[in-house]
């Protein structure tokens, strides 16, 4: 396993935009398919984006699509969440999620996360 942070959460208005990042501590993330999920007070957590360990593989979900991107880099050890047209729906706390990428499938189970970091938007 490895220990996840996140950052760069906040305020921001609606059709704003913000960037989180997921950085690993004490290990290299590079090896590391990282995903996105994220929990809103009273709901379900629920997956937002996956990126596999080269980059090259990358999911996202269909609430997200067209606004969020993920991506990563390797070198500064950070996977990132590039969010805009930011909608208040998308309030909520933002964890990242890893698990060991290689020789494993893209689709596995994530087995670390991260705290998470909070994301509100206001209309």
């Amino acid at each position: 396993q490895v220990q996840l942070v996140e950052s760069g959460g906040g305020l921001v208005q609606a059709g704003g935009s913000l960037r989180l990042s997921c950085t690993a501590s004490g290990r290299t993330l590079s090896s590391y398919h990282v995903g996105w999920f994220r929990q809103a007070p009273g709901k379900e957590r629920e997956f937002v984006a996956r990126i596999s360990y080269g980059g090259g593989s990358t999911s996202l979900a269909d609430s997200v699509k067209g606004r969020f991107t993920i991506s990563r880099d390797n070198a500064k050890n950070t996977v990132y969440l590039r969010m805009s047209s930011l909608k208040p729906e998308d309030t909520a706390v933002y964890c990242c999620a890893a698990v060991f990428g290689i020789g494993v499938p893209t689709t596995a189970p994530f087995n670390s996360w991260g705290q998470g970091t909070q994301v509100t938007v206001s209309s």
